[in-house]
């Protein structure tokens, strides 16, 4: 709970397919390990100081009242050490394959704890802020295979960046009762309150994700039928979005969030299978 596992297994998913998409030739276990590992310790020492900063916030929402810290299993000194000792363990691995990597690494782990987790209380531009480490993975797989930034590390970044809104706005929507009571405001209405203007904001960014998704097949990295499923999966989850706009129900909310789960595992796969 202390690494919020789900959301790290993820991670580190997103930034293996991303290794492997940008990798040629024959791939290295090693570094495929090595990569996975360095991953998980970073993203498990940001989402650690994440919940040490949130630590009172987080007694007052059921969905996280269970966390270490805000169940008092453990102590702040304890996930402080534990994740200095996650942080430079992860960012040392991540440095075995290039300075831009570690670099990535770090960047993503401030970025995430002490940007987007105090922000939340503040502003909901939080979400933008927070979407630039929560989009970090796929380019720091890419860079880990090819040592630079490349076009191909710039498109898979975009996808997860803007697959992000619709995602989060979904989430804050469903446990909106929730985060209120925490003093966080995260939709994008101007009031803080569920409306239309979310689901027309999902609908934007959703949207955004059709002509991206041909971009991986216009740089050579996949074919035309991953091209073909990739731009249905966006215009399926964009249909979503505006039924949440459309509707302005907490149905319609599940739907787009259980939509987003699906959409960014199938895309990197789709891409994955056809370069394959």
């Amino acid at each position: 709970m202390l690494v919020k596992l789900r959301l790290n297994l993820l991670v580190v998913f997103t930034s293996l397919i991303a290794f492997f998409l940008a990798s040629e030739g024959d791939v290295s276990w090693y570094a495929v390990l090595l990569l996975a590992a360095g991953g998980f310790l970073v993203t498990g020492a940001a989402n650690t100081l994440n919940e040490v900063l949130e630590r009172d916030f987080d007694k007052l929402m059921k969905r996280t009242e269970n966390r270490p810290l805000a169940a008092g299993r453990m102590t702040v000194s304890e996930a402080i050490l534990a994740a200095g000792f996650m942080s430079f363990i992860g960012i040392s691995f991540l440095a075995f394959f290039n300075p831009l990597t570690a670099v990535l690494g770090m960047l993503s782990l401030i970025c995430y704890a002490f940007i987007y987790t105090p922000l939340k209380r503040v502003t909901p531009l939080a979400v933008l802020v927070g979407a630039i480490p929560g989009a970090l993975p796929t380019m720091i797989g890419c860079v880990a295979a090819q040592g630079e930034l490349t076009a191909l590390a710039l498109v898979l970044f975009g996808i997860q960046f803007f697959w992000q809104f619709p995602h989060f706005w979904a989430i804050a929507w469903v446990g909106h009762e929730d985060y209120t009571k925490a003093g966080y405001y995260l939709l994008p209405s101007r009031s803080g309150e569920r409306n239309s203007e979310t689901g027309k904001h999902a609908f934007t960014y959703a949207f955004v994700l059709i002509p991206i998704g041909v971009l991986p097949w216009y740089l050579g990295v996949s074919g035309i039928v991953s091209m073909m499923l990739m731009v249905l999966l966006s215009v399926i989850y964009a249909f979503f979005a505006w039924q949440l706009y459309k509707k302005c129900t907490k149905e319609a909310a599940l739907k787009l969030m259980f939509s987003s789960f699906f959409y960014l595992p199938l895309a990197l796969l789709f891409l994955l299978i056809d370069k394959l």
